[in-house]
């Protein structure tokens, strides 16, 4: 372990874990108002990065309002979705849905490919590559303090992930629509029995899913470029999901912050193997997790009468 950069790929990991808790945030958004595991997400996310950057740099719109547009398509994006694809499903087995779930995102990286090509993007950037943050510690090694580099998009990445995630939990707790998305989960019949709009609900849960997603993939864009690989970020948000618990919005904070962690850490080892080891090592610590916490860190525990 080279104890000198251990510090700053640690604070690192932690800052890149903002993105993954947003990503995470979109999959439980879906979950806790149809109970449904969206392998969808991930092309969301990539198709509401290529809109904004077409939005940005071919038809020369400000990077802010390219945004604003780019989440108010993902958000009608999200409703035809549910209307055309959710829907027809309503009263199918539940493994049908997720699957349905499965070919959307093969659907979406398709058209996503036919409309936008596979090259990579220059996307542009929201905040100073070239001043990053400079913090001393009080950490002191081989006589010297420890000075931690913080780029500026990690930064405020992380701030506006973590503030997105606040706001959508404070949405699901104490806004009348957050309190019907989540009775709906429960119990779809029942939930229509007292009124509850179902569909409407599915409709709401998938546009605050394809906008947290836009989100999510202008972060990471404007840090790692654009192209068509950007969908695979998402699958450290699936480990992220299960280790804060699927049906936790405050546990995909503690998941992606954990996930990213464990990143950072591996990549500051000298042990080549270990060091190559970044891609699987979020699934590592969830199976070291779930073997003791099977429903994930705060994840309902649920007890069915037979």
């Amino acid at each position: 372990m080279n104890w000198q950069l251990l510090p700053q790929f640690a604070v690192t990991g932690l800052l890149a874990g903002g993105p993954i808790a947003l990503m995470a945030l979109g999959l439980v958004l879906i979950f806790k108002s149809s109970y449904i595991f969206n392998f969808a997400q991930g092309q969301l996310l990539l198709i509401g990065a290529l809109i904004t950057w077409w939005f940005s740099v071919e038809l020369g719109l400000p990077l802010w309002v390219s945004i604003a547009l780019a989440l108010i398509i993902s958000a009608f994006l999200g409703l035809v979705i549910e209307r055309l694809a959710l829907r027809p499903m309503t009263g199918q087995p539940l493994l049908s849905i997720i699957l349905m779930t499965l070919g959307l995102s093969q659907v979406l990286q398709g058209l996503a490919l036919l409309f936008f090509g596979g090259s990579q993007r220059n996307f542009p950037h929201i905040f100073s590559a070239g001043d990053p943050y400079k913090i001393t510690t009080p950490f002191i090694y081989e006589g010297n303090p420890i000075v931690l580099i913080l780029k500026q998009n990690l930064v405020w990445s992380f701030i506006v992930a973590i503030l997105g995630v606040i706001v959508i939990g404070a949405f699901f707790q104490f806004t009348k629509a957050g309190l019907a998305m989540r009775a709906t989960s429960e119990d779809h019949e029942l939930a229509q029995s007292i009124g509850l709009r179902v569909h409407r609900i599915f409709g709401i849960s998938w546009m605050l899913a394809a906008v947290v997603a836009t989100t999510g993939g202008v972060l990471l864009a404007t840090s790692s470029g654009l192209d068509l690989s950007l969908s695979v970020v998402v699958l450290a948000a699936f480990p992220a999901v299960l280790l804060g618990g699927l049906e936790s919005i405050p546990g995909t904070i503690v998941g992606g912050l954990l996930i990213g962690l464990s990143q950072g850490l591996v990549s500051v080892s000298k042990i080549q193997f270990i060091r190559n080891s970044g891609e699987i090592m979020p699934y590592i610590v969830l199976l070291l997790v779930l073997l003791i916490l099977p429903e994930g860190l705060f994840g309902q525990k649920r007890i069915e009468r037979i």
